[in-house]
């Protein structure tokens, strides 16, 4: 898996803003989840989310507004303002976490032109993302949602399917359906005109899970009349929900670059250790002989001498084991 680029966009997207949702509490990345909100968990070298600020500042993008909530403090201090990833942060703060359309609901006062809408806890591999800012203006589109062709019916059935005719327009979402009618699968990127916010408004909860869903924003937006299509832009998205799968986006990236392993600032190493297919973040320390294969270490991560290890994920506080396959 490779990061994507964000080419043909750059001028069309200046008059846009960024929006990133980096609330949540990712109960199954626990013991992660008590000391790093997912949007800021390692990912070779960099936050997952300054992967998404930086396609955002690829095309033009400048302003961004991210919703913070579960240890907020963390995505703040790791973010800072974000000019180092080439864009302008707003935090704003979501107090009760109760679904993403709810999240967006804090944000009316906020963003005052088209925007851009990722959720900040999936890695994507992009093409042509700005292919949905030249349609949103050309064709005068209420909203563009980024999808991709999913032959994996479990992971359809685990996001939400959009319904368009051979035009690309949308005429229906679905939310983790049970009988997928298409393998078009929604992606976790938006791109929508600011009268979006008024189906967000008017979005009840769920009977299911007592949230707020976007899908049901996305379907009153429909309804309402606004023309909304169906990009297909991503290659390739990986939800970051438990150990394994940050484990997996790790030594995906790393097998892309064709480096045997990554090894970050300040990394100390006994001389009789070695790394296979590892990823060693800022300041992590690694014993005497120490024998690592396909391991993640987090920034001042501590490998105890004589460890012999394979798929396993080092932190300053855990280790945790990956099976293989996940």
């Amino acid at each position: 898996m490779s990061a994507g680029g964000a080419a043909g966009g750059d001028a069309a997207a200046g008059e846009l803003m960024g929006v990133v949702l980096a609330a949540g509490k990712g109960t199954r990345m626990r013991p992660f989840s008590e000391h790093w909100p997912k949007p800021i968990l390692p990912v070779l070298g960099k936050p997952l989310m300054a992967y998404q600020l930086e396609m955002m500042a690829g095309l033009g993008i400048r302003s961004v507004v991210v919703v913070i909530g579960h240890l907020g403090h963390e995505v703040v201090r790791t973010l800072g303002d974000g000019s180092r990833f080439g864009v302008r942060i707003t935090y704003v703060e979501q107090e009760e976490t109760l679904g993403i359309a709810h999240a967006v609901s804090r944000l009316e006062q906020h963003v005052d032109r088209p925007f851009f809408l990722f959720l900040g806890d999936i890695f994507f591999a992009t093409e042509n993302l700005g292919s949905m800012v030249e349609r949103f203006r050309e064709r005068s589109l209420g909203g563009v949602l980024a999808c991709k062709r999913e032959p994996d019916r479990d992971a359809i059935k685990r996001n939400f399917v959009v319904l368009t005719d051979e035009r690309g327009v949308v005429h229906r979402v679905i939310e983790k359906p049970r009988h997928p009618r298409t393998d078009l699968k929604g992606c976790g990127i938006y791109l929508f005109d600011v009268t979006f916010f008024d189906a967000v408004r008017r979005t009840p909860r769920t009977a299911m899970r007592n949230e707020y869903e976007i899908t049901d924003s996305i379907q009153i937006f429909l309804d309402d009349g606004y023309a909304v299509e169906a990009a297909e832009v991503v290659r390739d998205d990986m939800n970051v929900s438990y150990p394994a799968d940050l484990l997996e986006l790790n030594l995906g990236l790393l097998g892309a670059t064709g480096q045997t392993n990554y090894i970050g600032a300040d990394v100390q190493s006994a001389g009789d250790s070695t790394l296979r297919g590892c990823v060693a973040m800022d300041g992590a320390r690694i014993g005497a002989n120490v024998h690592l294969t396909d391991c993640l270490l987090f920034p001042n991560a501590v490998v105890p001498d004589g460890r012999a290890v394979a798929r396993s994920i080092f932190t300053p506080e855990d280790e945790i084991r990956c099976a293989s396959g996940g």
